[in-house]
């Protein structure tokens, strides 16, 4: 998609709520959050993602003449406000957790500090880019742990259109994979491409060794045989018969091997490797794909699969299982007419859907000796922490679940940085595979009781004291109010 101007990239209500804003006169500064509140797959984490693109969206927002005439167009809005709309520019503060960064649920990943017309209009398109984006970088986070490295995303043709295609692809090698089919997502992005052939090339040969033998003239470096078109394992006795003609003839290929899309993948894979091995050609690769995802191939390494690159198309693209992130834009601050910040909670009969008011920030603390992470702390912005004192974290909703961490035990990071400042982009977003580098260091911190499949341990996003007693604070004077109505 062309992200020079996604300004009516947005849901009419914000549009109508900004024209509200400004035929009532509201100008006053407010900070929203975007937080998600549970973690994709049920599992133990998520991979933020999607910065790049939220970066280049705030920068280009704009309405043009176009945009004016269809927002005319639909009767909705006055004319002094598509006048104010002309000369928009966004020229607020916001805050974020770079790409690539472990989260977890309801700590901010967006923070928006901005006039309220402004930060009212980027709501829908933040969480258009953000929540996908995270979605799919978890989900092949996920697929890389049971898998390891070797993994492919060729998940195009089943993505839900060419922007999930596209920006699927990249959240996927951020999160781990090793490369993309998706040319166009290779060359934005600088990724690597990869890829083999289709059933339907052997099927357009007379043979289908005169189809790996013409395969192999044209890619000697990248010879991968898809050997299951008719029957696999004759299809494997083929590619070896074309191997041992390459090394016949003197050709040391760089990448070779086969590829198998069907049947069953643990007894096929052992048996080929044995016929390989056999052959001479121990270091021959062997790729699977077949609609896995992290449980099928869970399952198959632990029946002793003999793979050694994966490729998962489209239960990664689509996230098949988890159709969302769930991430949301919720008020938390409003400043009043002397800079005041006057902390604003969304109550909520369910539980999970109260808010955390207020202009807060995010503190990850790690055991200093391991590196893993104890939690997260959420904090007021103007208070202060030092990992020379003890720190006492306690479970915001159940608060005699508490944890001392020792002075000189842990080191703090503070996960939200500057991006935009009055308006001016202060943050460089790193390249895609630098961000990949980013985020394989991430996942090194998480403890391994956090990467289960099922029943993962959870990391706890714990409330500072003085946060924890003005949200009460503000509960309380919710039902005083509602009492005495």
């Amino acid at each position: 998609m062309n992200y020079d101007n996604l300004s009516l990239l947005t849901d009419l209500y914000e549009i109508t709520m900004m024209q509200g804003y400004f035929k009532t006169g509201s100008t006053e500064r407010v900070i929203f959050d975007l937080f998600y509140r549970k973690n994709p797959c049920d599992g133990g984490y998520a991979v933020c993602c999607g910065l790049e693109q939220a970066i280049d969206y705030i920068r280009n927002l704009h309405f043009s003449d176009e945009d004016i005439d269809y927002l005319k167009s639909t009767g909705f809005f006055q004319d002094d406000f598509l006048d104010y709309l002309r000369g928009f520019k966004f020229t607020g503060s916001i805050y974020a957790i770079p790409e690539g960064t472990i989260i977890f649920p309801r700590e901010p990943l967006v923070k928006v500090d901005a006039p309220i017309i402004e930060a009212q209009l980027v709501e829908a398109a933040l969480l258009n880019i953000i929540n996908h984006q995270s979605l799919i970088a978890t989900k092949a986070a996920r697929v890389v742990h049971e898998a390891g490295p070797g993994v492919m995303e060729f998940g195009l043709r089943r993505a839900q259109g060419p922007d999930a295609g596209i920006y699927g692809a990249r959240a996927a090698v951020i999160a781990g994979c090793n490369g993309t089919s998706n040319v166009l997502a290779g060359k934005m992005f600088g990724i690597p491409v990869k890829g083999t052939h289709a059933h339907s090339w052997i099927m357009s040969f007379p043979s289908e060794l005169q189809a790996f033998r013409e395969y192999a003239k044209l890619y000697p470096d990248n010879c991968l045989l898809l050997v299951d078109t008719y029957n696999a394992l004759e299809g494997v006795e083929h590619a070896i018969t074309v191997f041992k003609e390459m090394r016949a003839a003197g050709i040391h290929t760089r990448l070779y091997g086969i590829r198998l899309d069907s049947g069953d993948l643990a007894y096929l894979t052992k048996k080929a490797r044995r016929m390989l091995d056999e052959a001479g050609f121990e270091d021959a690769v062997i790729s699977a794909s077949s609609d896995l995802d992290e449980y099928l191939i869970n399952s198959l390494m632990n029946q002793g699969a003999r793979i050694t690159s994966w490729g998962v198309g489209t239960n990664l693209i689509t996230s098949k299982d988890w159709s969302s992130f769930g991430g949301v834009y919720k008020l938390a601050c409003i400043y009043d007419k002397d800079g005041r910040e006057i902390p604003k909670i969304k109550v909520s009969e369910n539980l999970e859907k109260v808010t955390n008011p207020g202009n807060k920030k995010i503190l990850r603390l790690y055991d200093k000796e391991t590196g893993k992470i104890r939690g997260d702390l959420l904090a007021l912005v103007d208070e202060q922490f030092g990992p020379d004192k003890d720190l006492v974290l306690f479970d915001p909703n159940a608060t005699w679940k508490r944890t001392t961490l020792k002075g000189g035990s842990y080191r703090i990071r503070e996960l939200l940085v500057p991006v935009f400042l009055n308006g001016e982009c202060v943050y460089s977003s790193p390249s895609v595979m630098e961000i990949r580098d980013y985020c394989a260091k991430e996942k090194e911190t998480l403890w391994e009781e956090c990467q289960r499949l099922v029943n993962p341990q959870e990391t706890y996003v714990d409330l500072s004291q003085k946060l924890w007693d003005l949200k009460n604070d503000l509960l309380n004077k919710v039902h005083m109010h509602s009492d005495s109505e």
